[in-house]
């Protein structure tokens, strides 16, 4: 997970900066260091200088700092993260950016974003075109006994059971949009979904995400039902005392018809001295009959492989296809970002139990290697870095656009004092933010 994420996050990080650095140099503004990860303590700026590697070429010093909290460029003749007031007392020369046209100075602040929201199209034009799109179909999962109501989904409405036929009254053909953010986070968004035959309505709260969040209610509100049939039979158990084997098909307990294992595990909590399994083992019954009395578990495990490879939709597209698809993919994220902002000022959604730090971004990529899912990680990091950066908070780019375009607008710079002090509120800010962010992983660790 961590190996993935440090990855990911330096690939962005040279491509953040690369961006300023190559924006930078179209105007002959000297830079004076490319830095992945910070060779500073981030943000006191005379502490702990060392870099873990470093080699100087033309006029920049690049280099790979000791605190991997992000990175940086120092461009000659700008206040940024490395807070060096020295050169801003000299006298300003032709190759900084001090001197350059506002315009100018624009473009190269913008040059982190613009070149991450390239690199997430990009990824996602190149996931599109070589994977392309594996969903689950809709009319599968309703022919295989309808959804699995997990706390989240019983507490909007769902039982088990429902076969979902709409979204938003417009039927769908994968069932994987079900879960789409862009539904989750519409407040006014609702399915219908057949249950005992007729037509139920089930309306999505404003605060549903914030619900969703709670680690008691991680994963989805919903899953797809599990056929009982054992796939391994765990050791010193129930099953392996009577002789489960692999492939056998559990179809009742205690005379109660079943076939899937949330219908298992209800009719098992109703037990209480002994437990009687009718199982189909080819083309044969069998019936076991066991003392059940202290135990909770029969002790095998189900395949995880609940839908046959031939059942899924597979959808490959063209180099063109790909190339209209990967934008609209980056233009998606960044409407979901939008619509998550909009729910967090509206007071719908947690400010706390919406952010994740380093340990839940690690998370996210799982316990083991998967390349489809690293890049699609790095393509929608890649876009949300973008969306963050764009904020108007001073100490991030998007308040450094603000102050150009307020010079552009009134023809005024702004004075260096309130220039200095909003830098610094700016970077007290996103200080707080990052220890916020640790805090709140670690406390859901426990939580």
């Amino acid at each position: 997970m961590t190996a993935q994420l440090l990855l990911s996050l330096s690939i962005l990080i040279v491509v953040h900066e690369g961006g300023h650095f190559v924006a930078a140099r179209m105007f002959n503004i000297r830079v004076e260091k490319f830095y992945l990860f910070f060779d500073f303590l981030f943000p006191m700026a005379h502490i702990a200088n060392f870099s873990l590697l470093k080699f100087k070429k033309g006029d920049t010093e690049y280099g790979i700092g000791w605190f991997p909290l992000g990175g940086y460029v120092k461009i000659a003749g700008m206040a940024d993260e490395s807070m060096d007031k020295e050169q801003m007392t000299r006298p300003p020369q032709p190759w900084e950016f001090r001197t350059k046209k506002a315009w100018q100075r624009l473009i190269v602040m913008l040059g982190g974003i613009i070149v991450n929201v390239i690199v997430g199209i990009l990824i996602f034009i190149g996931l599109t075109y070589f994977i392309g799109e594996t969903s689950i179909p809709k009319d599968y999962v309703n022919s295989h006994g309808g959804v699995n109501a997990m706390p989240l989904g019983k507490e909007i409405g769902f039982q088990t059971g429902d076969q979902i036929i709409a979204i938003n009254g417009k039927p769908f053909t994968a069932f994987d949009k079900v879960y789409k953010p862009e539904i989750i986070l519409n407040g006014e968004a609702y399915y219908t979904a057949l249950r005992n035959g007729k037509e139920v309505n089930i309306s999505i709260p404003a605060d549903f995400i914030d619900r969703f969040n709670r680690k008691s209610m991680m994963g989805s509100f919903l899953s797809l039902r599990i056929p009982a049939v054992v796939d391994e039979v765990l050791p010193n158990t129930v099953a392996s005392k009577i002789g489960l084997k692999k492939g056998d098909e559990l179809t009742a307990v205690n005379g109660q018809p079943i076939r899937y294992l949330d219908e298992l595990e209800t009719e098992k909590s109703k037990v209480k001295d002994f437990i009687e399994l009718t199982v189909k083992r080819g083309e044969q019954i069998w019936t076991f009959k066991t003392d059940f009395k202290g135990q909770d578990k029969i002790g095998f495990l189900t395949s995880k492989s609940v839908i046959p490879d031939g059942e899924f939709i597979v959808k490959k597209f063209t180099l063109w296809q790909s190339i209209v698809k990967g934008p609209k993919k980056a233009w998606d994220v960044l409407a979901i970002q939008g619509m998550a902002f909009k729910k967090l000022f509206k007071g719908e959604m947690s400010f706390r139990k919406s952010l994740s730090g380093p340990i839940g971004m690690a998370q996210a990529y799982g316990g083991t290697w998967n390349w489809e899912r690293f890049w699609n990680m790095t393509g929608l990091l890649s876009v949300v870095l973008a969306f963050m950066n764009f904020l108007p908070i001073p100490a991030l780019d998007g308040g450094y656009v603000v102050f150009l375009l307020y010079e552009m607008i009134t023809g005024r710079e702004l004075s260096e004092k309130v220039f200095e002090t909003a830098v610094k509120i700016g970077m007290a800010l996103i200080i707080a933010l990052i220890i916020f962010v640790f805090y709140n992983d670690i406390a859901r660790l426990f939580e």
